[in-house]
């Protein structure tokens, strides 16, 4: 790989579980979840630049550059650092937007990490993650670099052993945005707390996704979607959506089931991941 050029992938993430606890008095909603990293991916390229400049060199549809995370993430490392090397971003788009699988969270983060590399700026994982947190709360997660129990707004983080599987995903055809979720009335923020320890002992009664009801009813697609998934295991949807997901034990199980997803929607399988494939990267 070149010094100054870096080719990247920012995976997926899926949320096992999904608990709202309570809300603070800032409005953010307090969260318990299971974070699962995929090898569904999208794909990011660096090329160094002299000048200090940000640019990133293609169009991304509905999201203007300014906006884009991967550019605010570069202009923050930037800024927080010093540094004065610039660089040009290429986004190569295979996760969807509004999905719930992280994929803007994850480029932001990869975006932190390749240029914390190619710009030898050295900051160590708990800094990047800090860092991170600013551009949006699923980002630590990501610099983290391995499955992870979270807390508070998704930032309190322990890493976690997760069983080898395979994922079957449908993406319903729409796009849910966040905060429609999270503002509904019908959302209850009052489900007790679990322990890491229920977790990994794999008391499957209580988990459950608390934004799924909101989601479904407000989009009937996403209901459709994870009533049909149902039928092969226990589906779920993944954040607020909208894609959902079933998990299989061997990947030619869930080859038979993504065989019969109707053709109206975009269906596909990821493999279970239990570190990020940048953590050789990071410093801890």
């Amino acid at each position: 790989m070149s010094r100054r050029r870096l080719q990247c992938p920012a995976p997926a993430k899926l949320n096992l579980f999904l608990h709202v606890t309570g809300r603070r008095a800032d409005g953010y909603h307090l969260l318990q979840t299971a974070f699962q990293l995929i090898d569904r991916c999208d794909t990011l390229d660096f090329t160094l630049r002299e000048d200090g400049a940000i640019v990133r060199s293609n169009d991304i549809p509905g999201v203007p550059a300014e906006a884009d995370l991967i550019v605010r993430a570069a202009r923050l490392l930037q800024s927080h650092t010093g540094c004065t090397l610039g660089a040009e971003l290429t986004l190569h788009k295979l996760l969807p937007m509004g999905g719930g699988l992280g994929g803007g969270s994850s480029d932001a983060a990869t975006t932190l990490i390749a240029l914390n590399r190619l710009w030898g700026t050295d900051l160590k994982r708990a800094e990047l993650m800090r860092l991170g947190l600013q551009l949006g709360a699923d980002v630590p997660f990501f610099i983290f670099g391995q499955n992870a129990f979270a807390e508070g707004v998704g930032e309190q983080l322990q890493a976690i052993d997760t069983p080898e599987c395979w994922f079957v995903v449908i993406e319903p055809g729409v796009q849910v945005a966040t905060p429609a979720i999270f503002s509904a009335k019908e959302l209850t923020r009052d489900t007790k707390p679990v322990r890491i320890a229920d977790f990994s002992s794999n008391a499957k009664t209580h988990w459950k996704n608390d934004l799924q009801t909101v989601a479904c009813t407000l989009f009937p697609a996403v209901d459709e979607a994870l009533t049909w998934l149902s039928a092969y295991g226990d589906a779920k949807m993944t954040g607020s959506g909208a894609c959902v997901f079933c998990a299989f034990d061997d990947e030619a199980s869930a080859d038979q089931v993504l065989q019969q997803v109707p053709d109206r929607w975009t269906a596909w399988k990821a493999r279970a991941l239990s570190r990020h494939p940048l953590a050789h990267m990071l410093q801890s």
